[in-house]
C-alpha cells in the first residue's frame, strides 16, 4: 500500500491508456494522449443539493422515529431531538463548509484528519469507513429498502426475512453497477430520487396538517408525559436523530468534481439543512398527528403503518416512494464515499488499485465495487437496529475528531485561506455533542460500541504492517504488481493524471 513504492510500481506494475481508451501490452510504447483520464467537475449547485438531500432523506426518517421515541421515553422530548439533531447537523455541515476552499481535495473526513493531524489518524479512519462504517451504512438503508419494497406485495401479512435480504443484495448490486457505468447518469438519477423522496415527505406532511387543522391533536396532549429519559438511552437516541440527518458531510467526498466548489458547496449545505430540518420536524408531527406513541413503537414500518391508518388503498403508494428514497440514498452515498478510497489510495492508504480509473467512463471503478462483497457480508451479519448502534460509534467519534481538527487548524494554520468562516462556538458545540454522546455510548450499548471501538484499534497495527513497514519481502512485491496488472486488464482502469484545470 505504501506509496513509497510507487515507482517501483508505476514503471513495473501499471498500465497506461492509448488515446482511444485501449490498454497496451507492457511492451507496447505509449502514444501522446490529447484527453485526461481524470474524474471531472460534473457536480453542479444542483447535482450538489440532490447529492445532499437524495443521501440524508433515505431510511431514517421512516426508521429513526421508532429509535428516537423509545430512548427518549415520550412524544415531545422525541420532537425536541429531532430539531436539536438537525441544528446540531447543521452546526457540523457549516464546520465543513469551512474547510473546503482551505483544503481543496476530495475525500471528506479522511482529508481533513490527514490535514490536520497527520498520516496515522488518516489511514485508521479510512480503514474503519471500508471495513465498518460504509458496509454497515449501506446495509441499514438497503434493509429498509428492502423492507418497503416488499410490504405492497405481503402486506397484510409480514415480509419474510430471507425475501428481504435477497432483494437487498440485488439492489446493493444495481447501485454499484450504475455508480461504476457513469458519473452523469448517477447525479441525474440522483435528482430523480431526491424528487421522489421529497414527493415522499410531502404524502406524510400535508396529511398529517390537515388532520391538526380538523383538530387531531389527542397525542399531543400531555406531549412529555411517558418513561422518563435515561442517561443510558440519551446516546442511542442521538445516534438514532443523527443517522436521519447523516449525509450533509458526503459533497465534501467530492469536492475535486464539484464545480466552483467555494461557493457552491457552502450554498448547498444551507440549502439542504434548511429543507431537511423543516421537513424532518414536520414529518415527525404529521406521524403523531395519526399515531400514538404505542402504535409508532408497535409498527416495523412507521410510513406505511401510518398510510394505511389514513390513506387507504392509496397507501401502497407509500411504500414505493419510501423504497425510490432508501435507493437514492444508497447511491448518493457509494458516489461519494468510492472518492474517499480513490484519495486514500492516492495518499498511498489503500491498494493502488483503487485509485485508478476507467479508461472510457471516468469513473473509479474499483473503489466503487471493493464495497460489494464487504456490504454483503455487514448485511447478513445483524440486524438493523444493532448495525446502526454499531456503525454511529465509529462513524460520530471521527466526525468530531474532524470538527477538533479545524478548530486546531485555526491555531496551527492561521494562514490558511478561509473565505467562508464560523463563529468558533459553532465546531466547539458540534464536536462536544459528538465526543461525548461516543464517550457516553460505551457505557449504553458496550457490545456493539465496543466491537466498533476495537475494529479501530486494529486500523494501528494495520498502519504500521501496510504501510510503515518498508521490508516487505520481494515476492510478495512481484505478487502485488503482478495483481495490478491483470486487475488493471480486466477491470480496464489506469492511474489518474494529474488534472490542472
Amino acid at each position: 500500500m505504501s506509496r513509497k513504492h510507487a515507482a517501483t510500481v508505476s514503471n513495473g506494475g501499471y498500465l497506461k491508456g492509448d488515446t482511444n481508451g485501449n490498454l497496451p501490452c507492457l511492451d507496447t510504447k505509449m502514444s501522446a494522449e490529447k484527453g485526461k483520464v481524470v474524474l471531472k467537475k460534473k457536480v453542479t449547485l444542483l447535482r450538489g443539493i440532490s447529492i445532499i438531500i437524495g443521501t440524508i432523506i433515505g431510511a431514517g426518517i421512516f426508521i429513526s422515529p421508532k429509535g428516537i421515541l423509545k430512548n427518549t421515553g415520550s412524544v415531545g422530548m422525541s420532537l425536541i431531538l429531532w430539531t436539536v439533531c438537525g441544528i446540531l447537523s447543521l452546526f457540523g455541515a457549516l464546520s465543513y463548509a469551512e474547510l473546503v476552499p482551505s483544503i481543496k481535495k476530495s475525500g471528506g473526513h479522511y482529508t481533513y484528519v490527514l490535514e490536520a493531524f497527520g498520516p496515522l489518524p488518516a489511514f485508521v479512519r479510512v480503514w474503519v469507513e471500508l471495513l465498518v462504517i460504509r458496509p454497515a451504512a449501506t446495509a441499514v438503508i438497503s434493509l429498509a429498502f428492502g423492507q418497503y419494497i416488499l410490504e405492497p406485495l405481503f402486506m397484510p401479512c409480514a415480509v419474510p426475512e430471507l425475501a428481504i435480504k435477497l432483494v437487498t443484495v440485488v439492489s446493493i448490486t444495481l447501485v454499484m453497477l450504475l455508480n461504476s457505468m457513469s458519473v452523469s447518469w448517477s447525479a441525474r438519477i440522483q435528482i430523480f430520487l431526491t424528487f421522489c423522496k421529497l414527493v415522499a415527505i410531502l404524502i406524510i406532511i400535508i396529511p398529517g396538517i390537515i388532520q391538526l387543522s380538523k383538530g387531531e391533536n389527542q397525542n399531543f396532549e400531555d406531549a412529555f408525559v411517558g418513561k422518563d429519559i435515561s442517561i443510558m438511552g440519551l446516546p442511542l437516541a442521538f445516534y438514532s436523530g443523527m443517522y436521519a440527518y447523516a449525509g450533509w458531510f458526503y459533497l465534501n467526498f467530492v469536492t475535486e468534481e464539484v464545480e466552483n466548489p467555494e461557493k457552491n458547496i457552502p450554498l448547498a449545505i444551507c440549502i439542504s439543512m434548511t429543507i431537511v430540518t423543516v421537513g424532518y420536524v414536520l414529518t415527525n408531527v404529521a406521524y403523531f398527528s395519526v399515531l400514538s406513541a404505542g402504535e409508532l413503537l408497535a409498527s416495523e414500518a412507521v410510513a406505511v403503518t401510518f398510510a394505511e391508518k389514513l390513506m387507504g388503498k392509496f397507501s401502497l403508494m407509500v411504500p414505493i416512494f419510501v423504497a425510490l428514497s432508501c435507493f437514492g440514498s444508497m447511491n448518493g452515498g457509494i458516489f461519494a464515499v468510492s472518492r474517499l478510497f480513490y484519495v486514500a489510495s492516492r495518499e498511498g492508504h489503500l491498494p493502488e488499485i483503487l485509485s485508478m480509473i476507467h479508461i472510457r467512463k471516468h469513473t473509479p471503478l474499483p473503489a466503487v465495487i471493493i464495497l460489494h462483497p464487504l456490504t454483503i457480508v455487514m448485511l447478513f451479519i445483524g440486524d438493523i437496529y444493532s448495525l446502526l448502534n454499531f456503525l454511529s460509534f465509529v462513524r460520530w467519534l471521527f466526525i468530531g475528531l474532524v470538527v477538533v481538527g479545524l478548530i486546531y487548524l485555526r491555531y496551527k494554520r492561521p494562514d490558511m485561506p478561509r473565505p467562508f468562516k464560523v463563529p468558533l462556538f459553532i465546531p466547539a458545540m458540534f464536536s462536544f455533542a459528538c465526543l461525548f454522546m461516543v464517550g457516553l455510548s460505551l457505557y449504553s450499548d458496550p457490545i456493539n460500541t465496543g466491537f466498533g471501538f476495537i475494529i479501530t484499534l486494529t486500523g494501528i497495527p494495520a498502519y504500521y504492517l501496510f504501510v510503515v513497514w518498508d521490508g516487505k519481502p520481494m515476492w510478495f512485491q512481484k505478487i502485488t504488481d503482478s495483481m495490478n496488472r491483470t486487475l488493471q486488464i480486466i477491470l480496464e482502469v489506469v492511474p489518474a493524471e494529474q488534472n490542472t484545470d
